[in-house]
Order: C-alpha cells, then sequence, then structure tokens
C-alpha cells in the first residue's frame, strides 16, 4: 500500500500542479492578469516542494 502512495504524490500529482502551474503562468503573462501569473508561481513551487514534504511523513 505504501508504494501507491508513494507513486502518487511523488509522480503523480507533482506533474499536474506543475503542468496547471506553467498554463497559468503562460496564461497570467499572456493577459497581463498578475492573479492567474502569482497562482500559476505558486503551483509550480508546490509541485516542487510537495513530494518532499509528503515523502518524508510517508517513508
Amino acid at each position: 500500500m505504501t508504494m501507491i502512495g508513494t507513486t502518487i504524490f511523488s509522480h503523480i500529482l507533482p506533474v499536474i500542479l506543475g503542468f496547471f502551474g506553467f498554463v497559468m503562468i503562460i496564461s497570467g503573462s499572456l493577459e497581463n492578469d498578475n492573479t492567474k501569473l502569482i497562482l500559476g508561481v505558486v503551483l509550480v513551487i508546490i509541485a516542487c516542494i510537495f513530494p518532499y514534504v509528503v515523502l518524508s511523513v510517508l517513508v
């Protein structure tokens, strides 16, 4: 059961969060919308830090 949890948190969720983060960054920069841009940057940062935080608790 631990393998399923670690795979989800280390390979699946960071990729999804990072993808939507980059989409929000591109959308915010093209539309000159700072809220989308900031939200995209926050999502990318969360996608980078998320596996380390969660996997240190799971493993």
